[in-house]
């Protein structure tokens, strides 16, 4: 990235809110983390495609209802998505692709709900990243790419909340039974 001078205005005619950095004369937006953390989230995000998704095939192959094998079919595809979109981000900035390993072993949970679970955490954990990765990047079109996939993200762990909810209704009927 070019060295462009930081400035922070502290004019009441300024349009940005005192204090708030900004690049003088240039079309880029200033961002409070840098493109280089951004980048290296970017990479470590998109080196577990393999493994999430033999993951997401797991869950998929032992969800007891078909509705469930839908949600988290519905999860790993926007999960292909993103990765592409990762991608893309990746190459736009630096060039090159990222390169992923070709061998990867995946651990399975001790049950359906057990991986769940660790799926429901890893949404939430991918959504600090992503703010972190949106926060290193240079201009809004990217930064909306990655608001993008922080809103899936989210939108899947409340997904994953809902089979949490399915799976203690039925763990209620039957002890009601």
């Amino acid at each position: 990235m070019n060295n462009i001078p930081l400035y922070y205005p502290f004019s009441s005619e300024s349009t940005c809110y005192p204090g708030y950095p900004y690049y003088r004369g240039e079309s880029q937006e200033a961002t409070y983390k840098s493109l280089e953390e951004a980048l290296t989230l970017i990479e470590q995000a998109v080196s577990g495609e393999r493994e999430d998704e033999l993951f997401y095939d797991y869950l998929i192959s032992v969800a007891p209802t078909q509705q469930e094998k839908d949600i988290i079919s519905s999860i790993r595809d926007d999960e292909r998505r993103h990765n592409k979109m990762f991608r893309m981000i990746y190459e736009a900035f630096t060039g090159r692709a990222i390169q992923t390993p070709t061998e990867v072993q995946f651990e399975k949970p001790q049950s359906f709900i057990e991986g769940v679970e660790k799926a429901l955490m890893g949404e939430l954990k991918a959504v600090e990243k992503y703010r972190n990765i949106r926060a290193g990047l240079p201009n809004q079109y990217y930064r909306d790419m990655i608001f993008e996939i922080l809103t899936d993200e989210l939108k899947h762990a409340s997904k994953y909340n809902f089979i949490m909810n399915l799976d203690l209704r039925r763990k209620v009927k039957d002890l009601t039974s």
